[in-house]
Formats: structure tokens, sequence, C-alpha cells
């Protein structure tokens, strides 16, 4: 592993208790720097401090990333006890399960828009203007291989994502002589607890979309997200980096 140099930095990750978030934790605590982990489940978010406390500091917040006082609540105590914020990791999300457009609930469809949307609209409100008082930061956005392609039986996570790709392009273009870069990954599906919500055929028509032939590794996305967290990426801001085992097209 290529030790990135976040020395002194201090990183967001939403949904940091598991997954890729729990997977980018590592590798920035690696790396040097330390880290917030914000989550809705507060059970996993101490399993998950608790393993990860040995690698560096690491604090916990259980936030309702849908919610506005939630959010600056989780970015005031973040401050707080790492001194600042310099990275975030927009990584949260949930798929909604799996069905045509016309016969998905509308309280389903308007939750997965809201925590995948939503959610890094008001943590990238709250935040920036911690960054731009400090006049340094890095976004990172998780998107989707979907929010490019639009994967059928899931429209409401692929509007999400799509419109996570436009957030990160627009905010991008707001901030491009702020020193605060926003960029965004789209991976293929990785094989994590997301899983769970998903229909098996759903699973399988995933993978035979993936030239590669194998899921995402959940520390392949966590290398990806470090570098764009990193000094290293100096001259990309409101990019969309493919890791989709070959499937992108474009």
């Amino acid at each position: 592993m290529n030790r990135i140099d976040l020395n002194g930095r201090a990183a967001v990750i939403t949904g940091g208790a598991r997954g890729i978030g729990y997977a980018a934790a590592e590798r920035m605590l690696d790396s040097g720097a330390s880290v917030a982990l914000w989550d809705v489940d507060d059970a996993r978010l101490d399993a998950a401090r608790a393993r990860l406390a040995a690698k560096g500091k690491v604090s916990a917040h259980m936030v309702e990333l849908t919610d506005e006082a939630s959010v600056q609540s989780a970015t005031d105590a973040t401050v707080a006890a790492h001194g600042g914020i310099d990275i975030l990791v927009n990584n949260a999300g949930i798929t909604g399960g799996n069905g045509k457009t016309w016969e998905l609930a509308p309280d389903v469809w308007r939750r997965v828009v809201e925590v995948n949307l939503v959610g890094p609209y008001l943590t990238s409100r709250a935040i920036v203007p911690v960054m731009l008082r400090k006049g340094y930061g890095r976004i990172v956005n998780i998107a989707s291989i979907a929010g490019k392609e639009g994967n059928p039986n899931a429209s409401h996570y692929s509007a999400s994502k799509a419109g996570l790709i436009g957030l990160t392009k627009s905010l991008a273009k707001e901030l491009a002589t702020s020193n605060i870069l926003v960029n965004c990954i789209t991976p293929a599906a990785a094989k994590t607890e997301i899983f769970d919500q998903m229909k098996q055929e759903h699973i399988d028509f995933m993978l035979s979309k993936i030239p590669m032939n194998r899921f995402l590794q959940v520390d392949e996305a966590a290398a990806l997200i470090a570098w764009l967290a990193s000094e290293d990426c100096a001259f990309s801001t409101g990019a969309v980096f493919d890791i989709s085992g070959g499937r992108a097209v474009y």
C-alpha cells in the first residue's frame, strides 16, 4: 500500500461505520489523518471507532444526514474535536431496494433521493464555510456508475447518483479559486452490506456488466478516495473518476 500524505488533515466520512466509508477511514488514518465518523447507526459507530482507535485519532458522531440541525450539530462537534475539517467524504447512501419505476413507492423513492443527494448538499452546506475560513479543502462524493448509465429497476438510486454528479460539478465551479477541490467517483458495485437491500437478480445483473468479472473491493475505492483527498490532487476539480472495472464507456 502506498502511503498518501494526509498528515495533519481532519476528515469527515459519512457512512463511516461500514463498507467503503470504513475502508476510507482506515486508509486515511494509515496516511496520517484524523477521522470523524458520521453515521446514523450508533451501535455500529461505537464498534467502528473502537476498532480504528489504535490507528490514530477517531471521533464518532451519530447524524441524520437529511436533517439540517443534526448535520450542523455534528459539524460543530467535529470542529471542536479535531480543530477543523479539511476533508469531506460524502459516502453514506442507500439503494431503496429494486423495482420498476412505477412500482416503487413514492416514500421509498423520496427517501433514497433525500439520503443520497440532499444529505451531501446539507453536509457541504455546513462544512464548506469551515473550509473557506481555512482556505483549504477536499470534497469527495461517492456517486455510482448507475448515475452515468441508469440501472433498470433502480431509478431512484440512479437518479440520486446522477444528481450527485451534477452537484459535484456545480460546487466545484463555485469553489474553483478557493483551494477547495470537489470531485466524485463512480464505482461499480462493491460487495458490502448494501447488497442486503437488493434482489439477487439485480446483483447478478450488475456483475454481468463488469468486464473484469468481479465486484469492486472496498480498499480499492479507499485508495482512490485518499488520493483525491490529498494535496497531490491539485488540478482536478468537478471531475468524475471511474472505478468500474471497465464498465464505464465514458
